[in-house]
């Protein structure tokens, strides 16, 4: 557990400028190491350990660009390619048995295309591994929501929504949580064992800047990135915002829970090009599923 005097206190945990503006990801593995997309230049995975050392993890392939990366419970990575409308798979145990950049490569295969998405961007994942991604259309201002099940079929759930951005399943599994970034809307929906969705209806609705990523806590808290304020708002399942975390940068993308008790906050910084962290009390949803 975290002590007070820890928490909510953003610090620096990557160089200014050690990520490309299109930082965004973020998500950590079993042994604690921090992933998020374009490390150094664009098409990258870069990896960050629990020290702070960073390096190239990957290149993705034929001109793909990450955005969203989550981890399911066999411990691959999934990302969001959203040049290329793909959700990209990556063999971790390949990756662990590789020496060399080109051989990790290698690992990275297409879990599902669909080219009637305008870009995938944000994923979420379930405990059974299915998978949810956003798929904002920005230069129109609306968006969709896809789902990916664990044969890597793609289902559009919903059409013409808002700005769809970040995405989140509830610590219970009963909720998926979308928001809209130019809408400032976070709705939720029913969630079914299955990945189906139903009864949408408002969470909550900022009334000024945008929002990126969210991750749920244990707790089913939603801590939801305010891009252009440069905070982390705490949401409770109700709708109430219990506190913000001030943070260096303004243009917040994506926050994911790491750390060896899962109460490290990890968050991208496009205006910084780096990755800003602070403590909380409480674990991460998918880090207690999935990386502990």
């Amino acid at each position: 557990m975290s002590t007070t005097s820890q928490l909510y206190t953003a610090s620096q945990f990557t160089p200014v400028d050690s990520f490309t503006s299109g930082v965004e990801g973020p998500a950590c593995d079993r042994a604690g190491n921090l992933y998020a997309v374009n490390f150094e230049r664009q098409h990258t995975i870069g990896k960050v350990t629990p020290s702070g050392e960073s390096s190239v993890f990957l290149e993705l392939p034929r001109g793909s660009i990450g955005n969203g990366i989550r981890f399911d419970s066999y411990g691959d990575m999934y990302i969001a390619d959203y040049t290329n409308h793909n959700v990209l798979r990556v063999n971790m145990a390949a990756c662990a048995r590789a020496t060399t950049l080109a051989d990790r490569n290698a690992a990275i295969s297409v879990y599902g295309h669909e080219p009637n998405m305008n870009q995938p961007n944000d994923i979420a994942i379930s405990a059974q591994d299915v998978i949810f991604a956003s798929d904002p259309h920005w230069g129109e201002s609306w968006g969709q929501i896809w789902r990916v099940d664990r044969r890597g079929r793609v289902s559009l759930l919903e059409t013409r929504m808002g700005t769809t951005n970040g995405i989140e399943v509830s610590a219970d599994e009963r909720t998926l949580y979308v928001n809209e970034t130019v809408q400032r809307n976070i709705w939720a929906y029913d969630l079914s064992p299955e990945g189906d969705i139903s009864n949408k209806r408002l969470l909550l609705q900022f009334e000024d800047f945008g929002m990126d990523g969210m991750r749920c806590d244990v707790d089913g808290n939603l801590y939801v990135t305010r891009w252009g304020k440069g905070t982390i708002a705490k949401v409770s399942p109700q709708g109430e915002v219990l506190l913000e975390v001030e943070l260096a940068g303004k243009n917040c993308t994506n926050i994911a829970f790491g750390g060896p008790d899962g109460c490290t906050c990890y968050v991208t910084v496009a205006d910084r090009g780096n990755i800003e962290t602070f403590r909380v009390e409480r674990p991460g949803r998918a880090w207690q599923l999935f990386q502990r």
